[in-house]
């Protein structure tokens, strides 16, 4: 099942390394001075730490990529800006959500 998660490799230059990490286990992380070696090992730690959760009892993260999503975001924004947005809208003849996600892809 770790195979599922988000796994992500990126260079630290602080560490001169490259370090692995998994968004659901935002505690982990594994340094390698390859990127190949980073990612093996966090995929490695993740392994573990699932194991070590499952024999405590412990809930282990659902992966981000099997979980449900609505495809609702509730967003709060000043009066202001959501006048803005509307005037905006209104102007461009769509729906507010149509400018929305027009603006967000």
């Amino acid at each position: 099942m770790s195979d599922r998660y988000t796994y992500r490799v990126t260079w630290s230059e602080e560490d001169a390394e490259y370090v692995g990490l998994c968004l659901e286990f935002p505690l982990l992380s594994w340094l390698a001075p390859r990127p190949e070696d980073a990612f093996a090992g966090i995929r490695q730690v993740v392994e573990e730490a699932m194991r070590d959760m499952q024999s405590a009892g412990e809930a282990v993260p659902e992966p981000l990529s099997t979980r449900p999503y609505s495809g609702r975001i509730l967003l709060r924004v000043p009066p202001e800006m959501h006048r803005e947005l509307v005037t905006q809208a209104a102007e461009e003849g769509v729906s507010l959500n149509r400018l929305l996600n027009a603006r967000l892809s």
